[in-house]
């Protein structure tokens, strides 16, 4: 007959294993103000979402806040601009887009764009160019009423951030 020798477990068995248990919680516990360090400090925590009351913003104007360092375009858009950007041909575009891709649906006459060109990241001109939109002077880049690309060295349409409406009068950006 076979018989299986087990060892019990001896005193030094269990200093092996206490002794690395230890040594685990105090590297933790070394480590984690290391770590904890590269979290945001709260002032750019703060920063990350804005809320923009828009109430004061007639047809046609625009206004320019800054979120997390950029300019952001806030436009309340006449129907005349709004049945402009509806009208165009999407496949002429060079990054196609529909206006309504562009804005929330049922809030059509507010636009809200990053304003920073996607060429090298000037600061575009508001309603000027050839498309009644914006413009680029660094390099000649015209975006349309719905900051889309239309002519010039620019890539890209003007980004849209994150953006919903707490209400009618008061959007979050971010």
């Amino acid at each position: 007959m076979a018989t299986s020798e087990r060892e019990e477990p001896t005193r030094r068995d269990f200093l092996y294993i206490a002794t690395g248990a230890f040594g685990a919680v105090g590297a933790a516990a070394l480590a984690w103000p290391f770590i904890d360090q590269m979290n945001p400090d709260a002032s750019a925590v703060a920063l990350s979402s804005i809320e923009v009351d828009i109430s004061s913003i007639e047809e046609g104007q625009s206004l320019t806040v800054k979120w997390r360092g950029k300019p952001v375009f806030i436009r309340h858009r006449t129907p005349t601009e709004i049945e402009e950007a509806k009208a165009v041909d999407v496949a002429d575009l060079r990054d196609p887009q529909t206006d309504e891709e562009r804005v929330k649906p049922g809030k059509e006459q507010w636009l809200i764009m990053i304003g920073i060109c996607t060429h090298l990241g000037c600061v575009p001109e508001g309603q000027k160019g050839d498309y009644d939109g914006w413009f680029c002077p660094c390099h000649g880049s015209h975006y349309d009423s719905a900051g889309r690309i239309r002519q010039g060295p620019a890539p890209l349409n003007l980004e849209l951030p994150p953006y919903e409406f707490v209400s009618d009068t008061l959007i979050k950006i971010g």
